[in-house]
């Protein structure tokens, strides 16, 4: 308690050791949402930017990891507002072993386009709950907004990929 109070109070030490142990988690959770390592960094060096800008708003009785989950979801949704809408996914994303044709290719390749031109407001809760499988609470608290609001994001998101899928000729 006593780190988060000398954070607050704008301690550089404070914050310098705050970051140490959240950096791995802010990257991880900024990674699940843009899908891309590289960008990743660069939004986690932002996310700390921003908190340590931010300082004098934090509560130290609050949870310093949601506060920071928010903050790197927002730069998240920044850069996925700013991103082109037909930036390919990395080539490098996990996946099975197995041979993959051409026409698994062609439909993975569909789907990804049909999520990137899905809004951010939808983009994020649909990455988090149907591909990264978050729980709707975590999501919720990252993004600032009610489970509720979640589940409706994630449905709607999930209407319109269906939409999307069909005009690009993969049958949901």
């Amino acid at each position: 308690m006593e780190l988060l109070e000398r954070f607050a109070q704008g301690d550089q030490e404070a914050f310098e050791a705050l970051f140490r142990q959240f950096q791995g988690q802010v990257f991880r959770w900024i990674v699940r949402i843009v899908r891309d390592p590289a960008a990743a960094e660069d939004l986690t060096v932002e996310t700390f930017w921003r908190i340590y800008r931010a300082h004098a708003r934090f509560r130290p009785d609050g949870s310093f990891g949601a506060w920071a989950r928010r903050i790197a979801t927002n730069a998240a949704i920044d850069h996925l507002n700013r991103r082109r809408m037909e930036q390919p996914l990395p080539d490098n994303l996990p996946q099975e072993t197995q041979a993959d044709s051409a026409v698994q290719r062609e439909t993975r390749e569909k789907i990804a386009r049909a999520f990137r031109q899905l809004p951010a407001k939808y983009q994020s809760p649909a990455m988090l709950a149907l591909v990264e499988e978050e729980p709707y609470s975590e999501i919720a608290a990252a993004l600032g907004i009610s489970e509720g609001a979640v589940k409706t994001r994630v449905f709607r998101a999930v209407r319109l990929l269906r939409k999307n899928l069909e005009l690009l000729g993969v049958k949901p």
